[in-house]
């Protein structure tokens, strides 16, 4: 009997991960970061590549070893059990989530506004509408999810190799002068924002159940996309900043990559740029709602969350359209602005608790040992940095707005074990056998 196909070989989901990846991040951090590094800022991309090399490593073991539609959400209850803490954890990483897809959306609806010649605030109606037809996409399936990814990603990833290769050409070499650069501690706290530019790696442990021979393939195809984003990452900032002087990327920080276009191509160049912005941004909502789709779905299984996410549509689950309902709000209402800052810094936190739980995993993954611990450390010394320097210069409140972030899931998950005794269980095969011996046991200890 043959098999059925799978959704994504290496190269597919080598392709979701870029795409997830290189979507609004690249366009607006390559800006802010150069703002605060200046012309430095390519080695806080290097250091922001090394973190994330680092933690797709740990992601990748995870991901073999237990695999779940869930990713994160499943690796924390593997490693920390089936406790309120998994449970909190998880709902604040579902909502996160949603927030930056959001965030995302409103960068695309800015663009578009900018491009098309309407009248008006069309900002929210655009971001609605990229939502919505993405909803449509991963409705008609994992398949064309896969196939739609591949078609932008080659098409934007081609756009910007060709613009850093043609700015090469034109960089000024005293744009690199140690003159006029920036202290070299804030290379270090430009890492938290490079680091923003590479999420999204993530999204490829999501694939894990779609995807073919995914023993062999998880681990290639996480460390080839954050290879190739970060050589794009590395490229595309030393074309920045050497075509454009340091005050002028302070000034037009978010949009310094279009801005950059224009020395060497003019007007169009600019207009080229920003529409490679819309469909950067595209393809990473395009990602985003399929792995929030999937971390739904196993929150949701077995009673994890509430039934209802778990329902088919046609190739997808009810919690696609739950999770779209969710976002438009938060699109219309929301300073995005800020919220996305603490959804960034949740990830992070919660990133560097995966790791850290995974060292305690690391006999039945198979792990490095270091560099598992070095995933860790990286997390949680992007997420102090970031925090330090947006509290200093953003944000003064930021450390109270993420706790508060942090008690609101505590106070979701305690009310909705509550009212639905849900338990977040383990999904994959080996927990559900210990699940299964726990039960036996109980059983026996009854009956004596």
């Amino acid at each position: 009997m043959k098999s059925e196909k799978k959704a994504f070989g290496l190269w597919s989901a080598v392709l979701l991960g870029i795409g997830s990846m290189v979507g609004a991040g690249i366009f607006i951090v390559i800006g802010q970061a150069g703002a605060i590094a200046g012309s430095l800022v390519w080695l806080s991309f290097i250091f922001g590549g090394i973190a994330a090399l680092l933690s797709g490593y740990s992601l990748a073991k995870l991901a073999i070893a237990y695999p779940s539609r869930g990713g994160i959400v499943e690796y924390l209850v593997q490693s920390y059990g089936e406790g309120v803490f998994s449970g909190s954890a998880g709902v604040l990483f579902y909502f996160s989530q949603l927030i930056a897809i959001a965030a995302v959306a409103k960068s695309f609806g800015a663009y578009a506004a900018t491009l098309l010649p309407v009248e008006g605030n069309w900002n929210d109606i655009f971001a609605i509408a990229i939502v919505l037809f993405f909803i449509l996409v991963n409705l008609i399936g994992a398949a064309l999810v896969a196939r739609f990814e591949n078609i932008i990603v080659v098409v934007k990833i081609s756009i910007l190799v060709f613009f850093a290769a043609a700015a090469l050409f034109y960089i000024d070499p005293k744009l690199f002068s140690t003159t006029d650069m920036p202290p070299v501690n804030n290379m270090f706290f430009a890492v938290g924002l490079t680091f923003f530019a590479y999420q999204g790696f993530s999204v490829i442990t999501n694939t894990v159940e779609d995807m073919d021979n995914a023993q062999k393939n998880m681990m290639r195809s996480m460390l080839i996309a954050i290879g190739l984003v970060a050589f794009l990452y590395i490229l595309t900032s030393i074309a920045v900043l050497g075509n454009l002087p340091l005050e002028k990327v302070i000034a037009t920080k978010d949009y310094a990559l279009a801005e950059a276009a224009k020395p060497i191509f003019g007007a169009l160049g600019f207009k080229i740029m920003a529409l490679t912005a819309l469909l950067a941004t595209a393809s990473a909502i395009n990602a985003a709602l399929y792995a929030t789709t999937e971390i739904g779905y196993t929150l949701a299984k077995e009673g994890n969350l509430p039934k209802v996410y778990t329902y088919n549509i046609h190739h997808s689950y009810s919690g696609l359209l739950i999770s779209g309902v969710l976002i438009l709000p938060m699109i219309l209402f929301l300073n995005l602005a800020q919220v996305t800052t603490i959804a960034a810094l949740v990830v992070l936190i919660l990133q560097g608790v995966t790791h850290a739980g995974h060292l305690f995993r690391i006999k039945e993954t198979g792990a490095n040992k270091l560099l598992v611990a070095g995933a860790c450390a990286g997390m949680f010394s992007i997420a102090i940095l970031t925090l330090y320097y947006t509290s200093q210069h953003e944000m003064p409140g930021i450390a109270m707005y993420l706790l508060l972030a942090f008690g609101l899931a505590y106070l979701v998950e305690i009310v909705l074990r509550g009212l639905t005794k849900r338990v977040i269980s383990k999904q994959t095969h080996l927990g559900a056998l210990e699940n299964i011996e726990r039960e036996i046991k109980t059983f026996i200890g009854e009956k004596q």
